[in-house]
């Protein structure tokens, strides 16, 4: 059975009530059986063990990786096992949906673990407490929920972002619990598995040192299809190698997956923002100094001022262009007149508990980071609405991509505080740190109701199991990261302990001490020229209803990203994009890649993205030197 969803036409001419009663009549399953007992306590024992795989990945590349479609695989084949021995029966389709909020809650929970937290610790010197982190962190991801559920509504329920890989895990979910003995379902099936066996083959075969240490080293292929044109020639944009700049075509595929999911609009905007970064500017700053070295870093640290400013002021007008869901779920609460009553409510997460929850758990946390880290108590306040802002930046760009750019929102923030605390290095550090790990989590947390809302679940069943799996993913990480430096904080970045993002934190908060003077005049205008091209941008948005073809999100997202991520991406979009308009119905190839391109990109990204994790701990575990 195919997943109901409204078109584009009704998603741009419906209201948000309209679309509200469209899905519980066309799309909500009821009381079919969600978060209970089994499903609460798997996606708890997975996300723990989830947890500590990205904890272990995190350390070595300064990565987290999405774990819902991992742990929805798992959990589906755990439960198969069971029925198939007669020892218990199989999960639900909204069982295992549920069981994936609480697994991928506890996923998430690792990524202060090895950025903010640590730098900390190796600016001042100072151990923090093992109880101490355990508690900050889950404040962090409490806060997170709080901020993303009034969310929901706007960028969900109302203009139903994609949200790739939350789609993505949307889809494997009904294709593992379609009916396999209906020919439609078997053919979904197979789409769904070539996709996944194609991906992960190709990121198998492109891993130099697995293929090596497996002495299959005659079957490996480049990691980059370009490789064998470097081989013979180098080219240049005004003296300054391609290969330098990024522009690379990557053997993977699970980028053009995500891409696939997307939409032309975004990633047509993802391929101008990369020719405009790295082709047009990019070379000539590098010409001229301002960037002092040809590489992703260097380029980027100039790059993500401009691209971020951008994203931040079209997040900000998009979202005040439409205030009436935010109004009218608010006037509920304050005032008694409101005569319309949301359909929804009896299953949504009501809002009063982010507007009580949202002042009480940042007040905890702006007195726990005076008591603690020392940060004053006007940096702590601030955090909390700044908190909104760097949100709605990343649940934008999360919902159209997949992409949450927390490497540019961690830089953003710490600049802010360079400002508001300037030579404060600590407050630098953990103050924006707040702010960071907050937006990531909400963005996280919608990816997760994605699915959710796809099939038919209950969001405020869907939030508990977030809560359930905040607490699984800290009590088994945080015992698990003190246990590995076991309290020598000479450790961190050590060869032991690499920890990337440590050194990148710790590098821009001491950058910066100096406020923006630090940054080159040429990114203080590339910054305000950014924020002037995403409120016009987006105006032009709005008043198309839209309809206009470049997304500002799209664009600024790609001055943040490696040129080749960007192109990928923008290569799915334009394929399926390209399959709609010329393949022709009734073909074969119509049906798997325009009416199944959703079941295809999801085995895409399913099959790349889970043996990625195990190469990555093949690489650094059973085969390392």
């Amino acid at each position: 059975m195919k997943i109901k969803e409204l078109t584009p036409d009704q998603i741009r001419s419906m209201t948000l009530e309209q679309k509200d009663q469209w899905w519980l009549e066309n799309v909500y399953r009821g009381d079919m059986p969600q978060l209970n007992l089994r499903s609460a306590i798997t996606g708890m024992m997975l996300g723990g063990i989830l947890s500590l795989t990205n904890l272990y990945v995190g350390i070595k590349t300064g990565w987290t990786l999405g774990v819902g479609i991992s742990s929805v695989i798992l959990s589906f084949t755990i439960f198969k096992i069971i029925s198939k021995l007669k020892i218990g029966k199989e999960m639900s389709i909204l069982e295992n949906n549920a069981m994936q909020s609480v697994a991928t809650s506890a996923g998430y929970m690792t990524a202060p673990l090895i950025s903010a937290i640590p730098a900390y610790m190796v600016v001042t010197g100072n151990l923090i407490s093992m109880e101490h982190t355990m508690i900050w962190i889950i404040l962090l991801s409490i806060l997170g929920v709080l901020f993303a559920f009034p969310l929901k509504k706007r960028f969900i329920n109302d203009e139903q972002l994609p949200f790739p890989e939350g789609y993505a895990a949307g889809v494997v979910l009904q294709n593992l619990h379609a009916d396999q003995d209906g020919k439609e379902g078997v053919f979904k099936a197979k789409i769904l598995g070539v996709g996944a066996l194609i991906s992960a083959l190709m990121e198998t075969l492109r891993n130099q040192s697995v293929m090596t240490s497996l002495k299959l080293k005659f079957l490996a292929i480049p990691e980059y299809f370009d490789e064998f044109i470097y081989k013979f020639v180098n080219p240049t944009i005004l003296g300054t190698p391609l290969k330098d700049l990024t522009v690379r075509f990557e053997t993977s595929i699970v980028m053009v997956g995500a891409g696939g999911l997307m939409g032309i609009k975004t990633g047509a905007s993802l391929i101008i923002g990369a020719f405009i970064n790295y082709i047009l500017l990019a070379p000539v700053l590098i010409q001229k100094g301002i960037i002092p070295h040809a590489n992703f870093k260097s380029i980027t640290m100039w790059a993500l001022w401009g691209g971020a400013a951008m994203m931040t002021t079209s997040s900000l007008y998009s979202f005040f262009s439409k205030p009436a869901v935010f109004k009218e779920a608010f006037g509920k609460i304050f005032s008694r007149k409101n005569k319309k009553k949301d359909i929804l409510e009896s299953i949504e997460l009501p809002i009063w508990i982010s507007v009580v929850g949202i002042p009480i758990v940042g007040a905890i946390m702006v007195y726990l980071g005076h008591a603690w880290f020392n940060f004053g108590i006007f940096e702590g306040i601030i955090a909390i609405p700044l908190i909104f802002v760097f949100t709605l930046i990343a649940v934008t760009s999360t919902g159209l991509t997949s992409v949450t750019p927390g490497g540019a929102l961690g830089k953003l923030t710490q600049l802010t505080y360079s400002i508001i605390s300037p030579g404060n290095v600590p407050t630098n550090i953990m103050a924006a740190g707040i702010n960071s790990e907050v937006s990531l989590n909400a963005s996280n947390l919608l990816m997760d109701i994605k699915p959710g809302y796809m099939l038919g679940a209950k969001p405020r069943q869907q939030a508990i199991g977030h809560i359930l799996g905040i607490f699984a993913g800290a009590l088994v990480a945080v015992p698990a990261y003190y246990a590995i430096f076991h309290g020598d904080i000479s450790l961190f970045t050590s060869e032991q302990l690499p920890m990337p993002s440590v050194t990148i934190w710790k590098a821009v908060a001491e950058a910066l001490t100096k406020g923006l003077s630090v940054l080159h005049p040429s990114a203080q205008a590339a910054a305000l020229i950014g924020a002037l091209l995403g409120i016009v941008l987006e105006w032009l948005n709005v008043r198309s209803k839209g309809k206009f073809p470049i997304s500002a999100i799209g664009i600024g997202l790609a001055f943040v990203l490696r040129f080749t991520d960007s192109i990928a991406m923008g290569t799915g979009a334009l394929l399926i994009w390209y399959f709609h308009k010329k393949l022709k119905a009734g073909t074969k190839n119509h049906k798997i890649f325009v009416e199944n391109a959703e079941t295809l990109c999801a085995g895409i990204i399913a099959g790349g993205s889970i043996i990625g994790i195990l190469l990555i701990l093949l690489e650094n575990v059973v085969f390392a030197k």
